[in-house]
Parts: C-alpha cells; sequence; structure tokens
C-alpha cells in the first residue's frame, strides 16, 4: 500500500483528432504524466462505452477500438498498447456496489479513452482497465460506485473520468475558433464552481445548477462519467483545474486533476 492515495482524474476528452494534435487542451493532458506514470493502474470510466449495465475490461491486453467514422486514414492506425489488468479488474467485480459489476472481454479501449492518454501516458505503461457507464442508474449511484472506486486509491490505483460536462454535437461549429455559445460559457462556469465547492448534489440534477444544462448536456452519457469522478475524492483532496474553455462553440475541455 502506498503512503499516499493516488490521484482522481477527469478529462474533457473533445475531439477525437486531438489524439493527434498538439494545443493548449493536449498540452494540458500531457502536463498530468508525472502524476499518472507511477500508478498501479487506471480504472478509465469513458463516456463511448455507455450501456444499460456496469461492466469492466478484463483483458490483459486490450485492443485498440476506433469507434468513430469520416476520419482521417491515421486515426485508424492508432495503437495505444497499454496493458489490461486482470488483478485490477477483479478488484472490481468483487467490490460491495449498488450494481454488481461484470467482467468481459468484449471491449477494449475507445477512443474516449485513448484520445487522452496517448498524451497523459505516451509510453502506455500503465495498465488500464475500462469501466462502463451505467445508463440504468440514477446520479446517485454513479457517485455512490465512485466512493467505492475511491477505495482503491490507496493502493496505488487512478481513478479516471473521461467525457465533456458540455457536450451538444447539434450546435457544434467545426470551423476555426468559433465563438461559444452563451449558454456553454455559462452552464461549464456553474460545473466549474460546482467542482470547486464540491457540490456533488448539485452535480448530480445539473438542470438545479442552471437552465443552460438543457442545451449543454442534451444526452447525459458525457456528463456522468464527473460524477463517480466526484464521488472519488476524499476530503482532504485539492482540486486542479488544468485546462477548461468551451471547443468548437459546444463542447467543455474542463479537466482536473486531484492533487
Amino acid at each position: 500500500m502506498t503512503n499516499e492515495l493516488a490521484p482522481v482524474v477527469f478529462f474533457g476528452h473533445g475531439k477525437p483528432l486531438y489524439a493527434l494534435q498538439n494545443n493548449r487542451f493536449t498540452q494540458a493532458w500531457a502536463s498530468l504524466q508525472p502524476a499518472l506514470e507511477h500508478a498501479r493502474g487506471i480504472v478509465m470510466i469513458s463516456a463511448h462505452w455507455y450501456v444499460n449495465g456496469s461492466y469492466a475490461t478484463s483483458m490483459a491486453s486490450p485492443k485498440t477500438i476506433h469507434d468513430f467514422r469520416g476520419f482521417p486514414p491515421e486515426m485508424y492506425e492508432v495503437n495505444y498498447p497499454a496493458a489490461g489488468s486482470p488483478e485490477l479488474a477483479a478488484l472490481l467485480a468483487n467490490l460491495a456496489t449498488s450494481t454488481a459489476i461484470e467482467l468481459t472481454d468484449s471491449w477494449g479501449l475507445d477512443h474516449g479513452a485513448w484520445s487522452v492518454l496517448v498524451h497523459a501516458l505516451p509510453l502506455a505503461n500503465v495498465p488500464i482497465v475500462q469501466l462502463s457507464v451505467d445508463a440504468s442508474m440514477a446520479p446517485s449511484d454513479h457517485v455512490e460506485l465512485g466512493r467505492v472506486l475511491g477505495e482503491l486509491r490507496a493502493d496505488g490505483y487512478v481513478i479516471a473520468g473521461s467525457g465533456n460536462v458540455v457536450h451538444n454535437l447539434s450546435y457544434a461549429q467545426f470551423q476555426p475558433d468559433p465563438h461559444p455559445y452563451p449558454w456553454a460559457i455559462e452552464f461549464e462556469a456553474e460545473v466549474r464552481r460546482a467542482i470547486d465547492n464540491r457540490d456533488v448534489e448539485g452535480l448530480s440534477d445539473p438542470n438545479r445548477l442552471s437552465p443552460a444544462a438543457a442545451l449543454s448536456i442534451p444526452t447525459p452519457e458525457h456528463y456522468l462519467p464527473l460524477l463517480p469522478v466526484m464521488g472519488a475524492l476524499g476530503e482532504s483532496d485539492s482540486i486542479e483545474i488544468v485546462v477548461d474553455g468551451i471547443d468548437a462553440a459546444s463542447i467543455s475541455m474542463l479537466s482536473f486533476i486531484s492533487r
């Protein structure tokens, strides 16, 4: 057992193409390498594995999943060769959670995971177990799951979520430097304030935070990975926002780590 708790991280992952690019967002993710590279393993909760059920990858060598269409050929050539961790997967399966976590070898690492990890851990030298976002769970259950996952931090396991606290592709604008929508700016600011204040109750009911929630998170899958991350935080953790801002007019890149 380590003397210090392993970090908790939330990545606002944004565009898949950022896996191949260098900008202020990817540089912020890269700055996390010293905090992550000595972890025993990472539990990665990605918005792109949104299913009815709680599942964890159990294989020793998870495949790199290219779960998108219409991108340049080099995107489909990306391989993130991190090992899995059957040991960590077994720990997840044995956690006392309200919904049992089932092990599976039918998934891998989707782009919500590897598009940020190629920057944060470019050597792919930390084992990764991906955990699904269970669509059947209430927001409070996602927070409680995080509290249970947080117990693994004492043994050197990082708890990470990858999503976006504002994510509305219907309004996204992909030309250079589009002006963010006011509702996107407002909601990111309210979420950031709630994170700073550890207002887990407010984050669990985002419509209470701001009317801008309706446009900011029209579907829940990119928002929900935030909740177990907040649940995994300990009382003594400080929170460092490593980057924020609205990309493509309607996608929040807010990312943070516990210190």
